[in-house]
């Protein structure tokens, strides 16, 4: 049974990533916003809902721990598996202002993070956590940083026959279709995610696989299957702008947004994280960013997208050992 429900799981993100991106790039194409906003906004937010969910839940119940490790975990799997496996099917290219200002914005994130949670280092507490106060630095933070790059990307970019995976013009979908096939894409995604969690942490465990693996990669994986599905799909229909607007919208949303909500709510002590995790997910967007300057410029290609996913490789076995 639980095999059976992983594969319905499994249908239902697949299916659900399939809307979402086909809603996402309607709406894109009829009021002429640029793929990449819509993939840092819209679906990158939509997608980020299961990290949302854990993680102030876990808030509320007083368990920091996964409510930091499951974001910290989530960043990783974005930057290195999502971003690795997309760079394998297909080199993501980069635009000037991915460089000049998405990724960078991405690291200065990342480093906020581990500046927030360095209290023992700093000498500023005796243990190092997230303040309510921190929390909602980064609550206004996100909003200023989503202001910014919305106005920043402005209609000048917006989606025309000059993108290299032009189609055919075809007549527009109408809005409510858009609408109603973002919401049941954001289902799929979600509940299917959830669904696919579920009973491959019970298999699992039925194999005998103790709950720190189970933690370390189905949970952090299982979370991030949205932006799994969403930003493969999204690469398969040449929309790479999208995909690549969704890992980077959801590694920001993550820090900023959840944390910041999860911090308001309740305090975060850092429990079992260590600064190796969070030096991880910077290290995720530093990468990123080199990406441009190696190889074929201004691209995350193929041997780039091995890079990511052997380094994510090696983080996990450094975590089991």
């Amino acid at each position: 049974m639980d095999i059976l429900l992983l594969i319905v799981g499994l249908a239902m993100i697949l299916i659900g990533a399939n809307f979402l991106t086909d809603g996402s790039a309607a709406v894109a194409e009829r009021f002429r916003v640029p793929e990449f906003i819509i993939g840092l906004t819209i679906v990158a937010v939509g997608t980020s809902t299961p990290e949302l969910v854990v993680s102030v839940l876990s808030s509320i119940e007083g368990n920091s721990s996964i409510a930091i490790g499951n974001v910290i975990g989530s960043n990783a799997f974005n930057v290195f598996v999502i971003l690795g496996i997309c760079a394998l099917i297909r080199p993501l290219r980069l635009t000037a202002s991915n460089i000049r200002r998405d990724i960078p914005i991405l690291m200065l994130v990342s480093l906020l993070l581990l500046l927030f949670v360095s209290d023992e280092f700093l000498h500023l507490a005796d243990v190092n956590h997230i303040s309510r106060w921190e929390g909602i630095f980064m609550l206004l933070l996100y909003g200023g940083v989503m202001w910014y790059t919305i106005k920043a990307t402005g209609h000048s970019q917006a989606i025309d026959a000059t993108t290299e995976e032009e189609t055919p013009k075809k007549k527009p979908v109408a809005v409510w279709l858009a609408a109603v096939m973002i919401i049941g894409g954001l289902f799929g995604l979600i509940y299917g995610g959830d669904l696919f969690l579920d009973h491959a942490t019970a298999l699992a465990k039925t194999l005998g696989v103790s709950d720190s693996v189970i933690a370390i990669t189905l949970v952090a994986g299982g979370t991030s299957l949205p932006e799994l599905a969403s930003s493969v799909v999204s690469l398969m229909k040449g929309k790479s702008d999208m995909a690549l607007g969704n890992v980077i919208g959801s590694n920001i949303a993550n820090i900023l947004m959840i944390l910041g909500i999860s911090s308001t709510i309740r305090p975060l002590t850092m429990g079992g994280i260590t600064p190796v995790d969070i030096m991880t997910v910077v290290l995720g967007s530093l990468l990123l960013f080199v990406s441009a300057f190696t190889f074929r410029k201004r691209e995350l290609d193929r041997i780039e997208g091995a890079i990511m996913l052997l380094v994510y490789v090696a983080y996990i076995w450094y975590l089991i050992q």
